[in-house]
C-alpha cells in the first residue's frame, strides 16, 4: 500500500461518498439487559456513507451491573434495620440485590 496521509485519505474518502466526523464526547453508555458499560472521556468517530452511520468508540470503560431491586425487598430492609427507602435501596445496590448482605452492612 503507497503511504497517504490523513487529508489524501479523508479526501478520497469524501470522493467515495464517505464522511468521516470526530465527535466532541464527554460520556459514552452502552445499555445492555445486564449491565451498561461507561465510557468516560471516550475518542468516538462517525462514518457515514451509503445512508449508513457506523459509531467507533475507543477508550477505557467501566462496567456496572443492573441490579432488579423489588419493592417489597424495600420495605423488608427498611423494617428490619430501622433505616430510610433510600438508605434501604442503596445497600441493596451496593450488596447486589442479597437481603442478608444488605441487612448485615447496614446493621454494623
Amino acid at each position: 500500500m503507497l503511504p497517504m496521509n490523513i487529508q489524501q485519505m479523508k479526501k478520497m474518502m469524501k470522493q467515495m461518498g464517505i464522511n468521516i466526523e470526530e465527535i466532541n464526547a464527554i460520556e459514552v453508555i452502552i445499555r445492555t439487559p445486564n449491565e451498561e458499560l461507561i465510557f468516560k472521556n471516550p475518542s468516538v468517530t462517525k462514518v457515514s456513507g451509503r445512508g449508513m452511520e457506523v459509531f467507533q468508540v475507543i477508550g477505557s470503560y467501566e462496567v456496572v451491573k443492573k441490579v432488579e431491586i423489588s419493592e417489597e425487598d424495600v420495605k423488608l430492609i427498611m423494617e428490619q434495620a430501622n433505616v430510610d427507602e433510600e438508605t434501604a435501596r442503596k445497600a441493596l445496590i451496593e450488596a447486589n440485590g442479597d437481603l442478608a448482605e444488605a441487612l448485615m452492612k447496614l446493621q454494623k
